[in-house]
């Protein structure tokens, strides 16, 4: 499924409290410094249009959320959705996550990752741009808290399952562990637009948790 058109943003939409650029930030990356304070940090790699951290950041107030997304305008538009919203636990970055978890996050400094409908890269050719690689499972693992969390959802089964036996290769994460699919109360009632798109059409959408051990091995 390919990304739709987005909804122009108000042009007197004050975003600079929610959007920051990875290339003017400098490492490591603060949460006290973003967000005037101390709390449980959870990042969202590629988050698209910010439907998750806008529901997440509600939801929970008392954490702190952060997505990254590539796509300088999507990355704006998720912003502008926190802004609208007038979230104050929830910020966005544009730029590389890769970079962002490799360079910027400290180790053991994240309550939980957040990876939702990845891009697949169906051609094999393509398949080495695929955001779930080794280095980033890696980072993930550096980055997170003891008993933390990597959720990752996708509807695409081949990239679950090698995604998977990746994560049981190159990490010690506890899992997977099964992740229940709750019924949608509403139309925005879902984690992410694509889990919207893919449930309505009546697809499949896989799922896995994974936990950090606490004590490292």
């Amino acid at each position: 499924m390919g990304r739709r058109t987005l909804r122009k943003i108000h042009p007197e939409l004050e975003l600079s409290q929610h959007l920051y650029q990875l290339d003017d930030l400098s490492p490591p990356f603060s949460a006290e410094q973003a967000f005037g304070g101390e709390a449980p940090l959870e990042v969202e790699m590629g988050s698209g249009k910010g439907l998750f951290l806008a529901t997440a950041s509600a939801h929970h107030p008392q954490r702190h959320y952060v997505g990254v997304e590539v796509s300088k305008r999507y990355a704006r538009y998720a912003a502008a959705r926190l802004a609208k919203a007038k979230c104050e636990n929830a910020i966005m970055i544009a730029g590389d996550g890769l970079r962002f978890f490799h360079e910027f996050l400290a180790t053991q400094s994240v309550d939980a990752v957040h990876v939702y409908f990845p891009d697949p890269w169906w051609k094999k050719r393509h398949r080495s741009r695929r955001v779930l690689n080794q280095p980033f499972l890696e980072d993930v693992q550096r980055v997170l808290k003891p008993q933390g969390r990597l959720h990752f959802w996708t509807d695409v089964q081949e990239y679950f399952e090698t995604t998977l036996e990746l994560i049981e290769q190159v990490t010690s994460l506890d899992g997977p562990h099964q992740v229940i699919e709750s019924v949608a109360e509403h139309d925005l009632d879902y984690r992410t637009h694509f889990e919207r798109r893919t449930r309505l059409a009546e697809l499949p959408v896989y799922r896995a948790e994974y936990w950090k051990r606490g004590v490292e091995e």
